[in-house]
């Protein structure tokens, strides 16, 4: 006689999941071309060190083997040199590995993330979205037929009508409610002045990472909102998407004021209501460009005269409804003061954060900044 047994969860010891020769190095790989921006060249030869050290390859699978891979899959293009130098061949990363870094940044930081193709944000105001919030209403005209509660409705028609004669008509039928969706404008400012690699800490790289997560997250999960990327140093400019993992610091000061007059020249011309700079800077504004277009620069301690034109500007972007939330990458006294002052002009937040969890705080950050709608006055 057959017996039938039901199937149940199998426990075993684990074992480790063992990636290809060419994931395993891939991974290593794509870290060593942040930290080296993106220069193909000396992230080579720190992996060609890391292998001596780790053995990292083995016989049956070479760096050769992983530079032909790697051209192979279309990572990496050869540039014929022009005679200026070497006389050899040079290898540049291509837009797919731009990609890769940007999901591996975001991977590293959000977490694996599924992709969604609403891509808006939930709010506690009620309108049309598609996420219930368990409120039902009676239907009025212009009312999506989606969004009609069977359930209710016919419950309604039995109350209203008897269930002998059964009748549905159009006051019998019930809508369930769904959270509004908004949409988010976003502007990233990232300090690049020379304090950002002094000290013997490297603070660029883990803010080249949170804009290279917090884009590809944009880009994956809410296609619907915008996100731009600024740098500021003597002066501010905006960078593309491509350029992320190339960013470098520069000899510059800090001009705060030019970054938060370009991050709301970009929102001005944004359609949507919901609008937010986040800052992430590391130094006191050092920087001023004047008039005549030279430069006002005070490295010792907080200039009065800068000081004020950045109290000045946070107040200008709560007029225009722009919260600012500061990511303060130092924990100086004087300058969690000032970032005190100029938080509380513009009624946003500040974080006094550590390089580890930068990146967790920005994302947490960027989903609860769209539970409510900003409302024009």
């Amino acid at each position: 006689m057959n017996r039938q047994f039901n199937k149940g969860l199998r426990f075993e010891k684990f074992k480790e999941k063992k990636l290809p020769p060419f994931d395993k190095l891939f991974d290593i790989f794509k870290e060593l071309l942040t930290y080296t921006s993106g220069d193909f060249d000396e992230a080579f030869e720190w992996l060609k060190q890391l292998d001596k050290e780790y053995k990292l390859t083995t016989p049956e699978y070479t760096l050769d083997d992983f530079l032909e891979d790697l051209k192979n899959k279309g990572y990496i293009r050869e540039e014929i040199d022009d005679g200026k130098g070497s006389g050899g061949q040079n290898f540049k990363i291509t837009s797919k590995t731009e990609q890769a870094l940007r999901q591996n940044a975001l991977n590293q930081i959000f977490g694996k993330l599924k992709k969604r193709g609403t891509g808006n944000h939930k709010t506690k105001a009620i309108g049309r979205g598609d996420e219930h919030t368990g409120e039902f209403r009676n239907f009025h005209f212009g009312d999506s037929l989606d969004r009609i509660s069977m359930t209710e409705s016919i419950k309604n028609a039995q109350i209203n009508n008897g269930i002998g004669d059964f009748s549905l008509t159009e006051q019998d039928l019930i809508v369930q409610e769904t959270n509004f969706k908004a949409q988010m404008s976003t502007v990233l400012m990232i300090d690049i002045s020379h304090s950002m690699i002094l000290y013997g800490e490297d603070r660029i790289t883990p803010a080249k990472k949170v804009a290279m997560a917090l884009t590809e997250l944009i880009r994956t999960r809410y296609p619907k909102d915008t996100i731009d990327i600024l740098v500021f140093g003597n002066d501010a400019w905006t960078i593309s998407i491509q350029d992320l993992p190339y960013l470098k610091v520069g000899p510059y000061h800090t001009n705060t004021v030019a970054g938060l007059q370009l991050a709301m020249d970009i929102l001005r011309r944004k359609r949507n209501t919901n609008k937010q700079i986040f800052m992430v800077t590391d130094g006191k504004p050092s920087c001023l460009r004047l008039s005549d277009g030279t430069y006002y620069k005070n490295s010792n301690g907080l200039d009065k005269h800068i000081v004020e034109k950045c109290y000045n500007m946070a107040s200008q972007a709560r007029k225009l409804h722009i919260p600012i939330t500061t990511f303060m990458i130092a924990r100086d006294p004087y300058l969690m003061q000032f970032i005190q002052h100029f938080t509380k002009a513009n009624q946003g937040k500040a974080f006094y954060t550590g390089l580890k969890g930068l990146g967790e705080m920005i994302f947490e950050d960027y989903e609860q900044n769209r539970k409510k709608r900003i409302r024009r006055i």
